[in-house]
């Protein structure tokens, strides 16, 4: 990354040392050796983050923590789901969302809770088959770039690495993205607002058949029995058809004995097959690995040989691509689901993938970063400044996501315009449907000297040099169609639910 020499500086690593040192030899006896990795041999650390990055949190206006003020204009309710604070510790530098395919992708760490397989490769199968740290079961893919503390001093960073980097399964998601299998519409985010308690529990229950129908017949499509598209539709599709029929008309009569029979549940019983992310559903991308536009830029993605690109990675004490420092762990990660304003929510779809804020906001411009820094006690002051903050105060990252779900997609070209934000009433843009929405709050236990020193910094695309405006998370819904419900539920009642 390039920074003045008023307000930057290079710090040369041990190991960057040493092969400058060997360079100097072989130029010495006639040879040139060149290493290119990326936060590796060869490459200057990177720099501190700017010192005007950081602002005393006292000076914030109070009062701009819009999403608080939404909060009480819509249903009350919550859903607060316990992943943990990555102690497993799984890290990596991909994003199968913005970069799928592509190892090493994101060119910065992300800190990972949720899904335990998530990386470049992941697919709908692979994340379905997966475990999870969430303590209710909840197998979506939450993850954001680390925060590090940066004094220069090089020992203690790597003498302080996390805990493991657990070795990605990329060649089971591979195969999972290859295998046949069944793409069926998703049905509780096609449920009416609301769903009459006296029928909640026949809904969930047929909503788990709904899921154990699906992984039923992607297990019979996998035992490799079944020779042609003709028998896996004559053996698994045209069955599974039936089984949905009466399942959904099961749904649609315990609704009706409270409240109107929905009429829309019919359509949704039948399921086509995809193969090698292909196929499925034509409706742009429900209930698919990504829409026809993720899947070229996938394609595009692809080296000349066919195998899947890989930008330089992480290097032996998780620095990556100029990203360097000793890396915070979170003293807590609060994940949970509100109103987002809105009056009623309806279910997201499974495998809906959502977008906070902008890793590359210096090159796209400001339109999708958001403020998402503060201090904790200060919540209503959001500012786009690293916070410095007073000594009974920690350093606290808040991230809600778009809440506004265009009812069809689960992704989009560039991964934004299936799902926007809400406007300051609480409401969607015509077509669209509210969805809970998802609110990540990060604590970081950063002592308040490196806060006044400027020592901390978030991890982020080269071009970016830190700029705190640069910060993102994402998201991935992997939760079964009965825990979903289960989250509408919780918000549309008014309750606040925690699991």
């Amino acid at each position: 990354m390039s920074r003045s020499p008023a307000t930057g500086r290079h710090r040369i690593s041990r190991r960057t040392k040493i092969a400058t040192g060997g360079l100097a030899l072989a130029i010495a006896v006639g040879g040139i050796v060149v290493a290119t990795t990326a936060g590796k041999t060869g490459e200057a650390s990177a720099d501190p983050a700017d010192p005007s990055f950081f602002l005393d949190i006292a000076k914030v206006p109070a009062g701009n923590f819009v999403n608080k003020a939404l909060q009480q204009k819509g249903a009350r309710g919550t859903f607060t789901v316990n992943c943990g604070r990555n102690e497993n510790g799984h890290f990596n530098p991909d994003n199968f969302i913005a970069q799928p395919g592509v190892r090493n992708g994101a060119q910065h760490l992300h800190d990972y809770v949720g899904n335990l397989s998530t990386n470049a490769d992941s697919n709908n199968k692979s994340l379905s088959k997966a475990g999870t740290t969430c303590k209710n079961g909840d197998k979506s893919a939450y993850y954001w770039p680390v925060v590090r503390i940066d004094t220069g001093d090089e020992e203690a960073a790597a003498a302080n690495p996390p805990a493991s980097v657990p070795a990605s399964d990329r060649a089971g998601a591979a195969k999972d993205n290859a295998s046949t299998q069944v793409d069926c519409p998703d049905v509780a985010s096609q449920l009416p607002e609301d769903v009459p308690d006296q029928a909640m529990d026949e809904v969930n229950r047929n909503l788990t058949l709904i899921d154990q129908q699906i992984d039923e017949a992607n297990k019979r499509i996998a035992k490799g029995d079944l020779k042609t598209p003709q028998d896996v539709q004559n053996a698994v599709v045209g069955p599974l058809k039936d089984k949905r029929t009466a399942v959904l008309d099961r749904i649609a009569t315990a609704i009706g004995r409270n409240a109107a029979k929905p009429t829309n549940l019919g359509g949704l019983a039948a399921c086509k097959l995809k193969q090698g992310g292909q196929g499925g559903l034509d409706n742009g991308g429900q209930n698919s690995d990504g829409d026809k536009g993720a899947s070229a830029g996938k394609k595009q993605q692809k080296q000349a040989d066919g195998a899947a690109a890989e930008l330089p990675g992480v290097n032996d004490k998780n620095e990556v691509a100029g990203n360097d420092g000793e890396i915070q762990r979170v003293q807590s990660a609060t994940i949970t689901f509100t109103s987002g304003g809105a009056r009623k929510v309806v279910a997201m779809p499974q495998f809906l993938r959502i977008l906070y804020g902008d890793a590359k906001q210096s090159t796209n411009g400001p339109a999708n970063a958001r403020p998402s820094w503060t201090c904790t006690g200060f919540e209503d002051r959001l500012t786009d400044h690293y916070p410095i903050c007073p000594g009974n105060s920690k350093v606290e990252r808040i991230h809600a996501f778009p809440n506004c779900w265009d009812g069809k997609n689960i992704d989009s070209t560039n991964h934004r315009t299936h799902i926007v934000f809400a406007d300051q009433q609480g409401k969607c843009p015509q077509g669209f449907k509210n969805v809970p929405q998802l609110v990540i709050k990060l604590v970081y236990n950063i002592p308040h000297d490196i806060q006044v020193k400027g020592q901390y910094k978030v991890d982020a695309f080269p071009q970016e040099s830190h700029n705190p405006r640069s910060d993102h998370d994402d998201f991935a819904n992997v939760m079964g169609q009965c825990l979903m419900n289960q989250v509408v539920k919780c918000i549309n009642s008014g309750h606040r639910c925690s699991q």
